[in-house]
């Protein structure tokens, strides 16, 4: 090395030092061509998207299926059960209401609903 130039490396450490102007890539060439590839790969989907999916599906599809399932959350929080909000006497209200509205297809076969009726097997 000569008296000029100054050092790269720390001679303990074998570290790159800062200020190192010797290399690397220019400043922002990595954004371009993350950008371009970006930029490149819309208008491709744009162009071939639905056919590309199409032919994946029939051709291979268990490829299809990975792809289908690595867009998924991880996490799915499924409610199944939509009356955990509700208080008691909204339920009671929402019971109500069904009892309301399927009354008519219980009478009409007969049922009686909850305590037996004309078509009801409980013994009185």
């Amino acid at each position: 090395m000569t008296a000029d130039r100054k050092p790269e490396k720390d001679e303990k450490t074998g570290r790159f030092l800062t200020g190192n102007s010797g290399g690397g890539r220019p400043k922002g060439s990595r954004n371009k061509l993350g950008e371009a590839f970006i930029e490149d790969m819309l208008a491709d989907w744009e162009a071939n998207g639905p056919a590309a999916i199409r032919e994946v599906r029939e051709t291979k599809p268990d490829a299809y299926l990975k792809v289908v399932a690595s867009i998924l959350p991880k996490d799915l929080n499924v409610n199944i059960n939509q009356t955990d909000h509700l208080t008691d006497e909204q339920l009671v209200e929402r019971i109500r209401s069904l009892d309301a509205a399927i009354r008519p297809f219980l009478d009409a076969e007969g049922a009686g609903g909850i305590g037996g009726g004309a078509g009801s097997k409980t013994a009185h």
